[in-house]
């Protein structure tokens, strides 16, 4: 069942673009990787699913109820956590979060301390003493309190610490676990690697492909070290191949096509050393973007 489903949404600023005919489906229960550099529609993608924003064209729909006309229903399910938190700053954390809370239709009030222990939050502590790692605390209690069965998590670690990062990974998973589906936008590839079973790639606001992590390696650029002696370089200069470099005796390069043509060049010459391997997500990212 897909939780999320877009179709060809498009949303303009004016003149300026923010996404164009963007399409694809979310499936229930996954961790689905969004990713793209700042300015690419990450946010803006999100901003509608939540419809805090309208679309200029297209549709999607959440629950497979329209998000934007069953925008206030849908919220009752789902968590969101921006990429930058604002709060009231005169407020103390404990009072944000209960009026966070006073929007469900659910007692929350031993799940926010739950959240806030886990977090390493001081509920007694006013906002606007915090700093902006703590704030982000405050926006992930926030996010989960209501134990939504959608998570949309924009850049979610900035500001975290690596140690609360890791708990924090800890904590998706585990809300994972229980049932919920997460949208996980980010540009650390390392973590959406990590942590995703799909991946969307957006560029200058629209999809360019859209894979499980491991097809999207497999199918992808091949990353081969030969090492020899006097080797040349330009032997290996053939389609398929991309950033061929020569560096200390070891000839470096991608390579996409019939594996057997490079091996068999391979063959042909006295090896010390061949490595081939998939990519990481970051190198197949830079692909695209270059």
């Amino acid at each position: 069942m897909s939780i999320i489903e877009v179709n060809n949404l498009t949303k303009y600023y004016g003149k300026a673009r923010g996404i164009v005919d963007v399409s694809f489906n979310v499936e229930e229960g996954e961790i689905f990787g969004f990713i793209g550099p700042n300015g690419a529609g990450k946010s803006t993608t999100i901003r509608l699913f939540c419809s805090l924003i309208y679309p200029s064209s297209g549709e999607a729909k959440i629950f497979g109820k329209d998000c934007i006309k069953y925008g206030p229903e849908i919220r009752q399910d789902i968590g969101y956590l921006p990429s930058e938190v604002f709060y009231y700053e005169g407020m103390k954390v404990l009072e944000l979060l209960k009026y966070s809370a006073s929007f469900y239709k659910k007692d929350c009030t031993e799940r926010i301390y739950e959240l806030s222990d886990l977090m390493e939050l001081d509920l007694k502590r006013r906002i606007d003493d915090l700093s902006y790692g703590n704030k982000k605390k405050v926006g992930i209690v926030q996010g989960l309190l209501h134990e939504p069965k959608l998570l949309f998590l924009d850049e979610p670690t900035s500001g975290l610490d690596p140690l609360m990062q890791q708990k924090f990974f800890n904590l998706i998973k585990e809300e994972n676990k229980r049932g919920a589906t997460v949208f996980f936008s980010s540009h650390i590839l390392g973590v959406v690697q990590k942590m995703c079973s799909r991946v969307a790639i957006i560029k200058e606001g629209s999809i360019v492909d859209i894979q499980d992590i491991q097809t999207l390696q497999r199918e992808n650029y091949k990353k081969i070290h030969v090492v020899a002696e006097g080797i040349d370089e330009k032997v290996f200069d053939i389609p398929g191949v991309i950033k061929l470099e020569k560096e200390n005796g070891a000839v470096n390069f991608f390579y996409k096509g019939d594996i057997n043509l490079i091996t068999k060049l391979i063959s042909e010459k006295k090896i010390s050393d061949v490595t081939i391997e998939a990519p990481t997500l970051e190198e197949i990212f830079i692909h695209y973007y270059e």
